[in-house]
């Protein structure tokens, strides 16, 4: 039987949420309701780690809503963790899909985390906004058939007899310890705040924490959040079994800043500043061991940004590439790495010379003028390898070249 009931009620929300699921490594099958009890993904065989269900109920009435939920639990048998797919901005039975999911699990506890900070929906405050804007003033509030009234999260789940917190975003960045802390409160449900995927592991580990201790989780959110705390609890892979990507950017320009800085917000990265007047591969290397010892899942090397105005000395610009090419080498002579990603050209081309590379197998276009595919030849022959021109791309260009190398480690698939 899977581990993982997933409960989404509409044919995109669910297939999207599907998707992330296997990037965690999981086998996920998404199926639209009424399912038939002799449906193939019901059979031992079949190796399925996440069912999703695809109720359909996104304009469905309350009871209707209710009534497909309790149907899809009752047929799906028992599983390790049921998770209630809710639309990213909270259109359709919220409420009233939360409440029966609950209902089928006396003495479960419901995690409503809705935040999908890479699709711009956050939550904050106890209040969900889309793209910066209150969810009730998004036009997710004008939607001819299921309009949101409120950008209270607490009201949307309404009506219910259960006690609902809510975890405000201060004790989220404090930590998994402040977290575990505030979740150990008697009530039965809890809003979390959340503006970035870190906060959303955050909240994953600290409640896998609890649930060592018994504690029964539901989810409830847009597909972020549910994944990540399988990774926490132990069912799916997560990144923890996928090796680290090295990141190796040469020249900082505003642009490139601003991308590097997406990254950190959304995939966590973090950096080794060089010194451009003093670039020392060993040191270089040694830095970003510590950072990868610590289990940050992309890792990059990158040169200072000069001062506003301050003039370029030629003779210094050309002695970057060869040494953050050396720089590379010597992570990976010592650690596990499972991809590359190069901004610039003559960045990527020190860094397939000095790994011993004879070239470059292309597999995909990224987006316009950045490509992924995996180095030919050499000791690191077949590593995934992503590089984009310096100039390239918006403020996400470099957070969609490093996500497309997790997939690709994730599943082992050339294109997502």
């Amino acid at each position: 039987m899977p581990k993982l009931l997933v409960l989404g009620d509409d044919l995109t929300g669910s297939n999207a949420t599907g998707a992330l699921y296997a990037r965690f490594g999981l086998r996920a099958v998404s199926v639209n309701a009424p399912v038939a009890p002799d449906a193939p993904c019901f059979r031992a065989e079949s190796g399925i780690d996440a069912l999703v269900v695809n109720l359909g109920t996104r304009h469905a009435s309350p009871s209707h809503a209710a009534q497909a939920v309790r149907e899809a639990i009752e047929l799906a048998g028992p599983v390790q963790l049921t998770v209630k797919r809710v639309d990213t901005t909270l259109r359709g039975n919220v409420g009233a899909e939360t409440e029966a999911v609950l209902a089928s699990a006396p003495g479960a506890r419901a995690l409503v985390v809705p935040a999908f900070p890479d699709a711009g929906r956050v939550t904050l405050g106890g209040l969900h906004l889309v793209d910066g804007v209150p969810l009730a003033e998004s036009p997710a509030a004008r939607d001819p058939l299921a309009p949101v009234k409120t950008s209270r999260i607490r009201t949307l789940l309404q009506p219910t007899d259960r006690e609902i917190a809510e975890l405000p975003l201060d004790v989220v960045e404090e930590g998994v310890a402040a977290v575990e802390a505030a979740l150990r409160c008697a009530a039965g449900i809890v809003v979390c705040d959340a503006t970035t995927n870190r906060h959303l592991t955050t909240v994953a580990k600290a409640a896998a924490r609890l649930a060592a201790e018994d504690t029964r989780w539901i989810s409830v959110d847009s597909g972020p959040f549910g994944v990540r705390l399988a990774a926490a609890l132990g069912l799916a892979p997560g990144h923890d079994t996928v090796p680290p990507v090295l990141a190796v950017v040469g020249s900082i320009t505003g642009q490139t800043h601003d991308q590097l800085l997406e990254t950190e917000l959304v995939l966590d990265a973090r950096y080794v500043d060089v010194d451009a007047e003093r670039p020392d591969p060993p040191a270089i290397a040694a830095a970003a061991g510590k950072l990868l010892g610590s289990g940050h899942r992309v890792v990059g090397i990158r040169t200072r940004a000069p001062a506003p105005g301050a003039p370029v000395d030629p003779a210094v610009a050309a002695r970057i590439p060869p040494a953050l090419g050396e720089a590379a080498r010597l992570v990976l002579a010592t650690h596990r790495i499972g991809g590359l990603y190069a901004t610039g050209g003559d960045i990527a081309v020190e860094v397939t010379r000095a790994l011993g590379a004879e070239g470059f197998e292309i597999d995909t276009e990224v987006l316009p003028l950045a490509v992924a595919g995996r180095l030919t030849g050499g000791p690191h022959t077949r590593l995934p390898f992503a590089t984009k021109g310096g100039l390239i791309g918006g403020r996400d260009a470099a957070v969609a070249c490093l996500e497309h190398l997790n997939h690709v480690l994730a599943t082992g698939r050339k294109n997502p």
